[in-house]
């Protein structure tokens, strides 16, 4: 391997943004944010790195695993590079701005990194955008965050666009005060729980001499149940369900309506029993798709905010697009036309091309044929006696 190729050599789920992806991404960002800002939510910037005890508590202690950790040499303390932008936030409300108006509305776009990519996401390395809705509860507060999210990414362009909701603390209510429940047998809520996790109804069914066909009959039908809004639903309110799992269907079902009645050609899928990704998640959760992308889009979902051990926590819901999957939605831009403008072209006629819309590019020394040195640092027209006129670039070839 010759020594260029060993400095182009990055670790793996890394890479190089280029042009002109690198300037379409930071225009996608910026049209993200102002829309956020539409909607009052103030743009907030936390750091890269934080210390170990602030990022790695409250919502943020699911990402250990997935936190590059280092020796800060001013503190001697551990530090972690963050791995989601969601914990900075919460932490961001619990203390600068504990004394805030509530409902605290801010958003927020900044690079993660990851210990470890997935298979859907093998990028480490890649750009968050989202916002966080915080001190307010209820299918309202729930409601506006997913349609902000969702009108946001369709003003982009991103056609085909589902909304996956889901509800992490349905299994958990219906299971309360039985041995799949909490404080029940952890071995067998831990089978349980995989078993659900794989949508696995034959291993469900064998649940039954241990939790009763009164209990697996209904958690095979929230399994099956996973579709279409209306039709998931249905299911669930033939089930009989009482106390917090009723509850939290009809704040589900409360969400879907409005959603539908804000954006009604938005696809609604529920998938009742999904966990994965939101184990700190206490209430209504939603995943975006664009048909014939891969990977999500972005998530998010209900939460209680809590910036770190002994702060009070508050409830809170929010977003988190990932833009290396939004940036494969989104269509492409038309690439502004390039004039090359001869080293004797005045200030004030360059600036008066570029407020035309033009991207001029500088020659810095005489050159013989302006149509050639056009060509060669990738122009589609020459500054030519005071006009501008496009080159043929077949006669350059």
């Amino acid at each position: 391997m010759t020594n260029k190729a060993d400095k182009a050599l990055l670790p793996a789920g890394m890479s190089d943004v280029l042009a002109p992806d690198a300037a379409f991404e930071a225009s996608v960002l910026d049209r993200l944010l102002a829309d956020f800002a539409g909607h009052g939510y103030d743009r907030v910037e936390p750091p890269l790195i934080e210390f170990e005890e602030s990022l790695l508590t409250g919502i943020g202690a699911g990402l250990a695993e997935q936190t590059f950790r280092l020796m800060d040499p001013v503190s001697q303390k551990m530090m972690g590079v963050r791995a989601d932008m969601t914990p900075q936030i919460a932490r961001i409300a619990s203390t600068r701005l504990i004394n805030a108006p509530r409902p605290l509305r801010l958003s927020y776009a900044g690079q993660v990194l990851r210990v470890r990519g997935s298979h859907l996401r093998p990028e480490r390395q890649f750009n968050q955008a989202g916002a966080e809705l915080i001190g307010a509860d209820g299918a309202a507060a729930d409601t506006e965050v997913i349609v902000m999210a969702a009108d946001a990414l369709g003003r982009l362009g991103v056609t085909d666009l589902s909304c996956d909701l889901g509800l992490p603390t349905l299994v958990p209510d219906f299971c309360r005060g039985g041995p799949a429940g909490e404080g029940g047998d952890a071995d067998l809520q831990t089978r349980l729980r995989q078993a659900l996790d794989r949508k696995d109804a034959a291993a469900i069914a064998e649940f039954s001499d241990e939790l009763g066909e009164d209990t697996t009959g209904p958690l095979a039908a929230m399994l099956a149940a996973a579709g279409p809004a209306s039709g998931t639903l249905k299911t669930l309110g033939s089930l009989g369900l009482k106390g917090a799992a009723q509850a939290g269907m009809k704040l589900l079902n409360d969400v879907v309506d409005r959603v539908q009645a804000a954006l009604p050609d938005l696809t609604l899928t529920i998938d009742p029993v999904e966990n994965r990704g939101f184990e700190y998640h206490s209430g209504v959760t939603f995943t975006f798709f664009a048909k014939g992308v891969r990977g999500e889009l972005g998530n998010g979902g209900r939460y209680q905010a809590n910036g770190g051990a002994g702060s009070d926590s508050e409830p809170a819901t929010g977003f988190t697009l990932f833009m290396d999957t939004v940036l494969r939605a989104v269509p492409a831009p038309e690439l502004r036309s390039r004039v090359f403008l001869p080293i004797q072209t005045t200030a004030e006629d360059a600036a008066g091309l570029r407020a035309e819309g033009w991207i001029t590019v500088a020659g810095l020394e005489e050159c013989g044929d302006g149509e050639a040195e056009a060509a060669r640092v990738g122009c589609s027209h020459v500054l030519d006696g005071g006009k501008v006129r496009k080159i043929n670039k077949s006669n350059k070839e």
